[in-house]
């Protein structure tokens, strides 16, 4: 983590090999006032200012995990809905709508 500039925490149960479903999740799981963390600064002392421009600069962390009472959350969290039923039907269908 010492070059590392960004850092998102997801659930256990989300396939990280799967970008967009990643991301999906990632993108509706977060507050972004609550749930984003940055760290100012350099994590080292280089010689001069110039000699490690890499380790200069600032660093994100996302809580991106489903949220609980203790943390502010004053309702359950809601169950992920998955279109099964609808997806079929439609994915046969595309060349019909034009796509």
């Amino acid at each position: 983590m010492m070059f590392g500039k960004l850092l998102i925490i997801v659930d256990d149960d989300v396939d990280v090999q799967n970008i967009s479903y990643t991301a999906w999740r990632v993108l509706n799981n977060v507050d972004w006032k609550r749930d984003v963390v940055i760290a100012d600064r350099s994590i080292g002392r280089p010689r001069s200012c110039c000699q490690f421009p890499a380790l200069r600069g600032s660093k994100m962390g996302i809580d991106a995990t489903r949220k609980t009472r203790e943390e502010g959350m004053m309702r359950e969290w809601p169950q992920e809905l998955f279109m099964s039923e609808i997806q079929a039907p439609v994915d046969a269908r595309w060349k019909e709508y034009g796509f």
